[in-house]
């Protein structure tokens, strides 16, 4: 029977991973002797090394100061091996691995370094889970208008977020402006109670669930005392000149035609925009074309422009949103 399973060791600060013995089966053992480091690469409840083991198909145990893989094939053992040098790596430079981090580290298509998001103050690294959010990702950082379409879930709206809170808190732009479409429901906006502030607050909710779950609240809050994050709804956006701003249009399958074309010529100069959308989900009176939809039929092949498209394979809510979306699309072949 062959020799196929193998011991490395990391001692110390240098974390190169040396091997030290040889055993039976198909297996690989990391050996750690930095509490610190082992804990900081197995993660909250080992949630890294769950994260780990979906991606290569072994099995993988710690104990004590070990940490082994089991069932996988040379590929893995080699991947494994690679995943462990990176996460020890990053643990001795003092960051925290997330599960986050590893699905991004596992996942070819998104594992770019130039689509990971950074965000001063915040609670850490922003990671693509797939390649349509790291393409999505690189074209916000690259181009000054940007489209994001997908599903529910998919990530369009917190990535904007996420790359716009980079831009504003590392002031490389003066302002977060924040914006959407009101699509009324039965109840005019003028009789909501409350100022402007207060009225459209219930419209942007998700843009500030994502803007909570990204930098501490006092971050927010000091943000929208000096002004730096400004909310508008769609029609007060008229007339302006948005100079040196970054500016996210969301639910954008809800404009007007007019009303997009409006939006689009407000950037100034410096300025980025992130417009993001789901065209499944128009909102809009009947014989009222939606503003992304023509946007996209007549700008797709404008230069300077980016269009991201998500599906339902990008969706990172809970799984059964995938599945939901997926029989709904069904239903309507």
């Amino acid at each position: 029977m062959p020799f196929r399973g193998r011991t490395l060791t990391c001692s110390g600060r240098k974390h190169t991973l040396y091997e030290t013995e040889v055993y039976l089966d198909e297996s690989i053992t990391i050996v750690l002797d930095n509490r610190d480091v082992l804990s900081g690469v197995c993660g909250a409840n080992d949630g890294n090394l769950k994260v780990i083991e979906g991606s290569l198909g072994g099995r993988i145990a710690a104990r004590g100061n070990e940490i082994r893989l089991e069932g996988a094939n040379d590929e893995g053992v080699k991947r494994f091996r690679s995943l462990m040098d990176n996460l020890i790596a990053l643990v001795e430079k003092g960051e925290n691995p997330s599960p986050e981090y590893i699905r991004a580290l596992t996942n070819k298509d998104a594992a770019d370094e130039g689509a990971i998001i950074h965000i001063p103050h915040g609670f850490g690294r922003v990671y693509p889970r797939s390649g349509n959010q790291a393409a999505y990702v690189q074209g916000m950082k690259k181009y000054d208008i940007s489209f994001g379409i997908g599903p529910a879930g998919t990530g369009k709206t917190y990535l904007a977020v996420a790359e716009a809170l980079s831009l504003v808190l590392s002031k490389k732009m003066r302002k977060l402006v924040l914006t959407r479409p009101v699509v009324e429901a039965g109840e005019s906006l003028g009789f909501l109670p409350g100022d402007l502030a207060q009225k459209i607050n219930p419209y942007l909710r998700p843009l500030y669930d994502a803007m909570e779950s990204l930098i501490p609240y006092e971050v927010i809050h000091r943000m929208e005392d000096n002004h730096t994050i400004e909310i508008a709804p769609l029609a007060y956006m008229r007339g302006r000149s948005l100079n040196d701003c970054v500016v996210i249009l969301d639910e954008a399958q809800n404009t007007t035609k007019e009303q997009m074309k409006m939006f689009l010529t407000r950037l100034g100069e410096g300025g980025r925009a992130v417009i993001t959308g789901d065209i499944t989900q128009i909102d809009l009176p009947k014989r009222v074309d939606s503003g992304l939809l023509h946007a996209i039929s007549i700008l797709s092949g404008v230069e300077g422009l980016h269009f991201s498209y998500l599906n339902t394979a990008d969706v990172v809510r809970n799984p059964l949103v995938k599945k939901i979306i997926q029989a709904y699309e069904n239903n309507e072949k």
